[in-house]
C-alpha cells in the first residue's frame, strides 16, 4: 500500500496542500507523508487528451478508495492517465475542496493497531461540476464522453441517487421534467448523466462501462434501470433517435457491471484534523455545505477494503487487479455482495446504528464495548445470517465476519458514528435483513421461529422512528426518504403510556418494500410487536430489554 507510517513533524514549516505547496516534497516526507513521485503535469495532460476513467460522486469513499487505487497504478507505471471526478449533487465540494487544493487530498489511514498512515493523493487531475446550465463545465463533460479512449464511468452517488421516485412512489419533479423535455437542459442527476450517454451514442455508439460502486444490492441493475427509463421516454417521444434504446440494451456497447465495495470512510474527524494541523499544514478546515455534506481536504478511513467487480468492460479498463481489485463473474459478485450486504457486515452496522442512536453512543466502536450489543451483533452475524450465506469462493464468510467483529468495528481510531450509519435505514432494511428472512422462508431446515436478533432490530428501528431516545429525550433522526411517511404513523405513541401497539405498527410491518416481506404473515410480526411494546414502557426500557435478551 502506498503510504508512509506517521512520524512527528521535524522542523515546522508552513505547508499548503496545492500544486505550489507540494513542490517541496522533502518537507512533506519529513513530516511523515507519502508524496506522489510521478509527473503530475504530464499525467494531467495525458488525461485531458485521452481520458479513460471519469467518476461521479466526489465524496469520501471515492477519495479514500478509488483515487488511491489509481494512484498505485500510476506510481507503478501501469497507467499514464489519472482520474476525472464530477459532482452532480453538491457543487460546493468541487468549488471549496477540490479546486482550492488543485484536486489534491490527504488520505489518513487509521489502523486498529494504532498506526496512522498519511498519503497525499494526486491521481485526481480534473474536477467538474455536473451542471447542464454551466456551459463550460457541461461542454467539457460532453468532450470527455465523446472521447474514444474513455473506458469507464463509475459512480458513488448513494443508493437513493438511482431512484427516480420519492418515498411515496411519485416521480421526482426534476426527473419528470427531464423525461418530458429531453437532454438539452436536464436538471436531475441521472438525467444529466443520460444526456452525456446520448452524446456518446451520437458520436458513433462508442462502447463504455457504466460502473456503480455504491454500497447496494445489484447496483449495476439500479443504474441500468434509471438509464433505460430515460432512454425509453426519450425515444418514445421522438426526442432521441430510436437507436439510442438499442445502444442502451446492447451489452457489447454499453455495460452495467455489478460490484461490491467495502471500506469505511467516516466524516472528517476533528482529531485527524488536529493531527494534520500539528504538522503545520494550512487550510485544512472541514466544512458543512448548504446541502449538509461534511467535506474536508482530507479523508480518514480504515485500512480494510474490498472491491469486487463483474468483468464486463466493452472498451477495456484500467489494470485495477494490480491494485487489489477482484474482477470476476456476475454470479460471483452476487454471492460476495449478498455475503457482505445481507449478512457479514451491513446488517451488523445497521444494528449498531439504530441502538447507538437510541442509547446515546457517539461512536460505533464504543458500542462494541457493551457486552449486550456485541452479543446482539454476533447473534445476527454468526447465528442468524451465516447459515444462509453462499460461500463465494474468493472470500471466506466466517473469516469476513471475524474481521468485522474483532478488528473493523471495534477499531477505536475509526470515528464512525451511529448517526451517519443510520442514514436512509428504510432503504437498507429489505436487503440487509429481508434477504435473510426470505432465505429462512425458503429453507426446509431453517425456521423463522429461531430468529431473535433481526426482529429485535426491527422493533428498535420503529422505536427510533419515535424520535425519542431511551432516556426520553428528543433527537433528530438521520435523513431518510421515508421519515415523513412513517414518523406520523407513530406520533400518537408516547413513552410510558399504554396503547394498542399492534394496530399502530401493523401498517408499517406489512410493507414488503421496507422489510423485504410482509412480516405480519409470520411469527416475526408477533415478535416485533412484543419487543416494541417492551421498549416503550418507560425510559431505559430499551437498554433493559437489550440486557435481558442478549446480556451476560
Amino acid at each position: 500500500m502506498l503510504a508512509w507510517a506517521y512520524m512527528a513533524a521535524e522542523g515546522r514549516i508552513d505547508m499548503r496542500l496545492n500544486r505550489e505547496g507540494l513542490k517541496d516534497r522533502e518537507a512533506w516526507r519529513k513530516a511523515g507523508y507519502y508524496v506522489p513521485t510521478y509527473d503530475r503535469e504530464k499525467l494531467a495532460e495525458n488525461t485531458r487528451r485521452n481520458p479513460e476513467w471519469i467518476h461521479f460522486g466526489a465524496g469520501n469513499i471515492f477519495r479514500a478508495f478509488q483515487a488511491n487505487l489509481m494512484q498505485q497504478l500510476i506510481e507503478e507505471g501501469k497507467s499514464t492517465t489519472g482520474l476525472i471526478v464530477a459532482e452532480g449533487f453538491d457543487y460546493e465540494i468541487i468549488e471549496k475542496m477540490n479546486r482550492p487544493h488543485d484536486d489534491y487530498s490527504i488520505l489518513v489511514t487509521l489502523k486498529s493497531s494504532g498506526e496512522i498512515e498519511k498519503t497525499v493523493i494526486g491521481s485526481i487531475v480534473e474536477s467538474l461540476i455536473l451542471d447542464s446550465e454551466n456551459e463550460r463545465e457541461f461542454s467539457r463533460l460532453k468532450e470527455i464522453f465523446t472521447a474514444k479512449s474513455l473506458k469507464m464511468a463509475s459512480f458513488t452517488i448513494t443508493e437513493k441517487g438511482y431512484s427516480l421516485v420519492d418515498g411515496k412512489g411519485n416521480m421526482l419533479p426534476a426527473v419528470k421534467s427531464d423525461m418530458e423535455n429531453g437532454f438539452e437542459n436536464p436538471k436531475s442527476y441521472l438525467g444529466k448523466v443520460c444526456a452525456l450517454i446520448y452524446e456518446r451514442y451520437l458520436h458513433g455508439r462508442l462502447p463504455l462501462a457504466l460502473v456503480s460502486m455504491d454500497n447496494c444490492s445489484h447496483n449495476g441493475d439500479k443504474l441500468k434501470a434509471a438509464v433505460t427509463a430515460f432512454a425509453k421516454a426519450w425515444t418514445k417521444s421522438g426526442i432521441a433517435e430510436e437507436g439510442f434504446m438499442d445502444y442502451v440494451n446492447d451489452s457489447s456497447r454499453l455495460s452495467f457491471p455489478w460490484s461490491m465495495i467495502d471500506k469505511i470512510t467516516p466524516r472528517p474527524d476533528p482529531k485527524v484534523e488536529a493531527l494534520l494541523a500539528a504538522d503545520n499544514i494550512e487550510d485544512l478546515e472541514k466544512i458543512v455545505t448548504d446541502k449538509n455534506t461534511w467535506a474536508a481536504p482530507f479523508v480518514n478511513a480504515e485500512e480494510c477494503q474490498y472491491l469486487v467487480i463483474e468483468d464486463a468492460f466493452p472498451n477495456g479498463r484500467p489494470k485495477l487487479e494490480d491494485a487489489g481489485v477482484i474482477f470476476t463473474t456476475r454470479e460471483t459478485v452476487d454471492k460476495v455482495e449478498k455475503m457482505k450486504v445481507c449478512t457479514c457486515l451491513n446488517p451488523l452496522h445497521t444494528t449498531l446504528a439504530v441502538f447507538g442512536c437510541l442509547l446515546g453512543y457517539e461512536l460505533i466502536s464504543e458500542e462494541m464495548k457493551n457486552p449486550a450489543l456485541r452479543r446482539l451483533v454476533e447473534r445476527i452475524g454468526y447465528q442468524e445470517g451465516l447459515p444462509v450465506v453462499v460461500n463465494p469462493g474468493i472470500l471466506d464468510p466466517k473469516k469476513f465476519i471475524d474481521e468485522v467483529v474483532n478488528t473493523r468495528i471495534p477499531n477505536p481510531f475509526m470515528p464512525d458514528t451511529p448517526q451517519r450509519i443510520a442514514t436512509d435505514t428504510s432503504q437498507k432494511l429489505p436487503i440487509r435483513f429481508g434477504e435473510t428472512i426470505k432465505a429462512y422462508e425458503a429453507s426446509k431446515e431453517l425456521s423463522l421461529d429461531t430468529l431473535e436478533g433481526i426482529p429485535f432490530v426491527f422493533a428498535g428501528w420503529l422505536r427510533y422512528l419515535m424520535g425519542i431516545d431511551d432516556n426520553g429525550n428528543a433527537f433528530t433522526p438521520s435523513p431518510d426518504p421515508m421519515l415523513e411517511v412513517l414518523m406520523p404513523l407513530l406520533a400518537d405513541i408516547k413513552l410510558g403510556e399504554s396503547c394498542d401497539v399492534r394496530t399502530v405498527i401493523t401498517p408499517i410491518l406489512q410493507r414488503a418494500d421496507i422489510f423485504g416481506t410482509d412480516i405480519t404473515q409470520s411469527v416475526l410480526g408477533d415478535k416485533v410487536v412484543s419487543f416494541f411494546t417492551e421498549m416503550i414502557k418507560k425510559p431505559g426500557a430499551v437498554a433493559e430489554l437489550l440486557n435481558k435478551k442478549f446480556g451476560c
